[in-house]
């Protein structure tokens, strides 16, 4: 069994065994990293296609969270949806621009939007499964 099996494997168990909240953190963390691996591509004027393939993922991981939120279930919803359609369009003109100061403030949105979660998350651990579905993932 070669490492990029066992690599792949373990991912695959570590993302099937998550709780939604967890989810929630790896597809942030995933995204965040994404956005700074396109900044250091835009401030070397390195390779293009890179930094474009980075923030292709963040934007794919974006409509994903657009996606899964579900708008109906607390009363922020819509305004979080509406930051998630900001920060997609956002990450779209920085892709453009090959901006690099437009990804940090990309990045920093998705860094503050982890922090929130991660403290909700923190937060519903205690409570029970209904009370901690409140997180309006769905």
């Amino acid at each position: 069994m070669s490492y990029g099996t066992t690599r792949d494997e373990y991912l695959t168990s570590t993302v099937m065994s998550a709780s939604p909240a967890a989810l929630l953190i790896m597809l942030y963390d995933r995204a965040i990293l994404d956005v700074r691996r396109a900044e250091l591509e835009a401030d070397g004027n390195a390779d293009a296609l890179k930094l474009s393939t980075h923030l292709i993922h963040a934007q794919d991981i974006v409509t994903e969270l657009i996606n899964s939120l579900d708008v109906s279930v607390w009363d922020g919803g819509r305004q979080l949806q509406a930051l998630y359609l900001h920060l997609y369009s956002a990450l779209l003109a920085a892709n453009v621009s090959r901006n690099a100061e437009e990804m940090r403030e990309c990045r920093e949105i998705l860094e503050e939007l982890r922090a929130t979660w991660s403290e909700a998350a923190k937060r519903t651990a205690d409570q029970t499964p209904v009370e901690a579905g409140t997180l309006g993932v769905g």
